[in-house]
């Protein structure tokens, strides 16, 4: 018996056949997804600062003396006006007694001397006092009246003396560590003896410089109130304040200009000294288009997300992302509200490859998902 024979392109064509119902179908990519939707979003400025006190005082005696006693505890919290610590005060008692007792003397000098004047004004107007003698009982009266004025500015001098003797606080706040201690020996007004140093941390401020370039955007929202968020830590909620300062010039060196935000910090949660991420927020953007940071993907051949297609195939478009707040990235152009991309996923896909979209992380569905694989 004689084998059959098949034309040639029929066996080509039954050979291609098998082929092609041997290939297996591209299996589909696992992929989380998100819908492209249209919000409300502030528009934002990001800086790194540094926390510092609203108002910071060094402390000094202005009178020198023994300590006598400290009267405040490091880290107290104190108020303008508390006494912080006694200097010796008896030397100063003295002195104002002392200063005291010369002016109620010259005082009453000055007024036996003002008593001679007015007789030799009426002596003169009769001719009765010579010259040379109504002339030095005028100057000894105007001597006395010099004298009195010198020890009533010597008698206030040394009350303030006195009333230096206690030495308080200029300025409300927290104080350092006791610079100074009972027993020690302090100058007057000596710089190189700080006694303590005080600082107002409620509220309290943070310092951040932003680059020269944001000054257009923030000179359009001058006037205005502005928020600051500042951040320190690993803080989950940041602390809210307004923006006071803007400085009146760009620092050369580094192309910076500094702003300040003023905090409440009743709970003494931001600190001086502490590093802080910062957040100015300018104003909110109604009806800005948005997609989930994570779903943009940046190449050199430029910007783009995959967007999930009605049959679940995908394809690669390009966007223009304006800029990027907290987790979402606002759309300029590219993609339209409605549609939906993929989150998390696309770096396994191609354009035109079929997806399988995993319920969101958190819901009941990806719970059960997860029990079924296990």
């Amino acid at each position: 018996m004689h084998p059959i024979r098949l034309p040639v392109a029929l066996l080509v064509a039954v050979v291609a056949g098998c082929g092609d119902a041997a290939k297996p179908p591209a299996p589909r990519v696992s992929v989380t997804v998100a819908s492209v939707r249209a919000a409300t979003v502030p528009y934002e400025l990001d800086a790194t600062g540094t926390v510092e006190a609203l108002q910071s005082a060094t402390v000094h005696a202005r009178v020198a003396g023994i300590i006598e006693a400290v009267t405040f505890r490091p880290g107290q919290t104190v108020r303008a006006g508390d006494v912080l610590f006694r200097i010796d005060r008896r030397p100063f008692e003295a002195a104002l007694v002392q200063a005291r007792g010369a002016l109620a003397r010259d005082r009453a000098q000055l007024e036996a001397a003002e008593l001679d004047a007015q007789r030799a004004v009426t002596l003169r107007e009769r001719q009765l006092i010579a010259p040379a003698d109504y002339d030095q009982k005028l100057a000894t009266a105007g001597a006395y009246r010099a004298a009195v004025a010198a020890d009533s500015g010597a008698a206030m001098r040394a009350g303030l003396d006195l009333a230096f003797a206690d030495v308080r606080a200029p300025i409300g706040g927290r104080t350092g560590d006791r610079l100074m201690r009972t027993g020690d020996l302090v100058k007057a007004d000596a710089i190189d003896q700080p006694m303590v140093v005080i600082n107002q941390v409620d509220p309290i401020l943070v310092r951040f410089t932003l680059p020269e370039d944001d000054l257009p955007t923030l000179r359009d929202h001058a006037g205005r109130e502005l928020r600051v968020f500042a951040r320190v830590g690993a803080d989950s909620v940041p602390a809210e304040g307004r923006l006071v300062f803007v400085d009146n010039a760009v620092d050369p060196s580094t192309g910076t200009v500094l702003l300040k935000g003023e905090f409440p910090n009743h709970d003494g949660h931001l600190w001086p000294g502490q590093s802080a991420s910062v957040t100015l927020r300018l104003f909110e953007q109604s009806g800005a288009t948005v997609v989930p940071a994570a779903s943009v993907t940046q190449s050199q051949a430029g910007t783009f997300v995959f967007v999930v297609e009605p049959d679940t195939t995908v394809r690669l478009q390009r966007v223009q992302v304006t800029r990027t707040t907290r987790d979402l990235s606002v759309i300029a152009d590219g993609v339209k509200p409605g549609e939906t991309v993929v989150v998390d996923g696309q770096f396994r896909l191609s354009p035109g490859a079929r997806v399988l979209i995993k319920p969101p992380v958190g819901t009941p569905a990806a719970a059960a998902s997860a029990g079924t694989a296990k």
